[in-house]
């Protein structure tokens, strides 16, 4: 009988990986794949609402540089980088350069707090059904896209940038 229990569990266990196995790539063969964004093409459009109700649309930063980061509470790095980031909002925000920080799809309440820990000044922005994480294929966190004023990508990191690189990545899209 410990035989024959043995083989319905190691069965069992068996059909379940076939079955994962099938809905895998089942998933990757009919989700719709959007294409990889690279330096140089144009950011795609989205709009999205920060944490005091006010809508952001990415076309409406045309004519600045927009320092467009993508986030979580949970991510270290992204916790190191935000008081740099921050400060050095405080120095080029008036020439022209803007940071919108996207949320990974947390909830308000938990963004809200965090933002409050923080002291952060820049808008803030939920992405709640994650189609603007989606459409610029982010993975993993944090990555940041430098969008020039043209609204074109100037530059996509990924991981955890200095304070020497935030600084030059933020000059680099400052409009002339």
């Amino acid at each position: 009988m410990n035989k024959k229990k043995r083989f319905y569990i190691r069965a069992l266990i068996l059909a379940l990986m076939v079955v994962a196995i099938i809905f895998t790539i089942y998933s990757n063969v009919t989700k719709e794949k959007n294409a990889i964004l690279k330096e140089g093409d144009a950011a795609p459009d989205f709009a999205l609402v920060d944490m005091n109700g006010e809508k952001h649309q990415l076309s409406d930063y045309k004519g600045q540089g927009v320092f467009l980061n993508f986030w979580g509470t949970w991510c270290k790095p992204c916790e190191r980088e935000f008081p740099i980031i921050d400060e050095q909002y405080q120095n080029y925000k008036d020439q022209g350069l803007e940071i919108l920080a996207v949320n990974v799809g947390e909830s308000d309440l938990k963004v809200q707090r965090y933002i409050d820990r923080k002291g952060l000044t820049f808008p803030v922005l939920i992405d709640n059904n994650k189609s603007v994480i989606n459409a610029f294929n982010i993975n993993p966190l944090p990555t940041t896209l430098l969008i020039n004023s043209e609204g074109k990508i100037e530059k996509i990191i990924t991981g955890e940038m200095s304070e020497e690189s935030i600084k030059k990545y933020m000059e680099q899209i400052l409009p002339i």
